[in-house]
């Protein structure tokens, strides 16, 4: 007897898991406490920020102090990411399925939307202001200074010691694994490198390859000679006017600049335009860790390979299935993938002599803890 379109279609889904498995990285790696409340695309959720509390000497008095105020603060993650990915089923092909082989055309729809949401989080990197390593340059090359930099740039930045990650370009993760200290068991303690070509824990992070790393090209409109304009910059500003006199095009947000007299590292938080002879305006975080007089800013113009250094509290990501959409003979199944927290829906639908089978993925991520993640760049 032929099988039944429902009596294949958990079969599909439960494969589409594994296959989301294989593919998506950065998903298993953030924080993802918040995919219950995800329900519609646009939707906004706010996640808690704890504001800093101070250590006040005990003083015993008769008289009541007054308390210390608190002021946290909530970052939003929108729900904006919604990609779908279908394909189609003859007879033969569905008896396949129920035998254990998805066909090609499954498997590849859905290591698609793996991939999406992959470079979709990887994207978020624009928030983090922290970077190690030389734009342009890959690193680990004989040396693990510049992992030794990304760890003390998030323990200045008091991201917490455990759930850090590192998650690297191929180019990057060959550089590191080629390493001596990595290498060789006598070096690092085991000898999952030589074996198995894994890196795993080493230096305080788990590490891990990534395809999907992504490539930053910097705004055009920074050019060499930028300066604050006449007006300084005070402590914890989080604007300065900026000035050049042969200065046209962009600035852009997770353009990476440092203010002379100091080593921090800021990143641009909201586009603007550079125009000659025009001060222009940008907008940056952190605040200014000390008072900026006229001087130059030294930016990050190179593009760069973006490996990531990071706590895992660094990003949120929330994902739920859509709910079921009645609809004349459609049928619809959904389920969550507990490691990845990717939620999938698959809806089959008959049109034209054939069968539709439709995934479908909603979710949302967005920077919630910006002290917690670092660029490695390449």
């Amino acid at each position: 007897m032929a099988n039944t379109i429902t009596e294949v279609l958990p079969k599909l889904l439960a494969q589409g898991l594994m296959a989301l498995r294989q593919n998506a990285v950065m998903p298993r790696l953030v924080n993802r406490s918040y995919s219950a409340l995800a329900a519609q695309k646009g939707n906004v959720i706010n996640v808690p920020i704890p504001s800093a509390i101070a250590a006040d000497d005990v003083a015993p008095s008769v008289t009541l102090i007054a308390n210390n105020d608190s002021a946290p603060t909530v970052a939003q993650v929108t729900l904006d990411f919604w990609k779908k990915a279908s394909f189609h089923l003859s007879d033969s092909d569905m008896a396949s399925a129920d035998a254990g082989m998805i066909p090609m055309q499954a498997s590849e729809a859905i290591k698609s939307l793996a991939n999406a949401v992959d470079s979709y989080i990887l994207g978020k990197h624009t928030g983090f202001y922290g970077a190690a390593g030389t734009a342009g340059t890959t690193p680990f090359n004989a040396s693990l200074t510049v992992a030794g930099t990304a760890r003390k740039l998030l323990n200045k930045q008091l991201a917490p010691m455990g759930n850090r990650y590192a998650v690297l370009d191929p180019d990057a993760e060959t550089n590191l694994l080629l390493n001596t200290n990595i290498l060789q068991a006598d070096q690092s303690g085991d000898q999952a490198g030589i074996i198995e070509g894994s890196i795993g824990r080493k230096l305080g992070f788990d590490w891990f390859m990534d395809q999907n790393i992504t490539t930053f090209t910097p705004g055009t409109g920074w050019v060499t000679g930028w300066a604050l304009s006449t007006t300084s910059g005070a402590v914890g500003d989080t604007t300065l006017n900026l000035i050049n006199a042969t200065a046209s095009g962009t600035i852009l947000i997770g353009d990476l600049f440092t203010v002379a007299g100091g080593t921090q590292q800021y990143v641009v938080t909201a586009n603007a335009t550079a125009s000659a002879t025009v001060a222009r305006t940008i907008s940056f975080y952190p605040g200014l860790v000390s008072a900026a007089a006229s001087g130059a800013i030294t930016v990050v113009g190179t593009a760069y390979t973006v490996n990531l250094a990071f706590h895992r509290d660094a990003i949120a990501w929330a994902s739920r299935p859509l709910g079921d959409i009645p609809a004349a003979g459609n049928m619809f199944s959904s389920a969550v993938d507990p490691i990845s927290g990717i939620a999938l829906r698959l809806e089959v639908s008959r049109q034209n002599k054939q069968t539709t089978f439709e995934y479908d993925i909603l979710g949302g991520a967005n920077v919630v803890r910006r002290e917690y993640g670092v660029k490695i760049l390449g």
